[in-house]
């Protein structure tokens, strides 16, 4: 996946099962009302969302972590082939969408390149995510690597709330109301 000639660091790769069509899950991802309920880590609360899904285009987003801390973060698009994979730029951003450094952890890489797959097994839909340093530095690097825990912890917590969203958006009674509505 690397553009990155010099980089030799493991990509971070994480993937989670969901009860659910690809098309729901490719929704849940490219729909800003969507991402609205369900994105960010465990606890966080979401405070504003844009998205242009284009290559070029850009989910800019506002986060307030538990403790009251506001972040800011964006994706930038490169490639989009629905439903099956997104490939994005990620970054700590300010509210107004400039590239700013990770508000705790100065030496995290200015950008990662990640690419979200999914694809269907067993009337399921697996996401995967991977993740790897982009145009890094040896210490944005090696920050990268320390920092897999908190990734994975961070992703767990985003995909539990993407988890809980497609279990609501799916439920007899939510599906029944729509039914009878429509």
């Amino acid at each position: 996946m690397s553009d990155d000639p010099a980089s030799d660091i493991a990509e971070f790769v994480i993937s989670r099962s969901f009860d659910a069509p690809v098309e729901l899950v490719w929704k849940a991802h490219t729909e800003v009302e969507r991402l609205k309920q369900w994105w960010g880590p465990k606890g966080f609360t979401l405070l504003s969302a844009t998205l242009d899904l284009r290559p070029g285009g850009i989910f800019h987003y506002g986060l307030r972590s538990p403790d009251g801390h506001e972040m800011w973060g964006k994706f930038v698009y490169r490639e989009i082939s629905a439903p099956e994979r997104i490939v994005f730029l990620v970054a700590f951003s300010d509210s107004r969408g400039g590239t700013t450094r990770h508000p705790w952890s100065p030496a995290w890489p200015l950008e990662t390149l990640n690419t979200l797959r999914l694809c269907t097994e067993d009337n399921r839909t697996v996401v995967t995510i991977q993740s790897e340093p982009h145009r890094a530095t040896e210490e944005e690097r090696r920050t990268f690597e320390s920092g897999r825990e908190s990734m994975r912890m961070g992703f767990t917590g985003t995909l539990d709330r993407l988890t809980a969203y497609l279990a609501h958006v799916q439920s007899p009674t939510l599906l029944k109301f729509r039914k009878a509505a429509a």
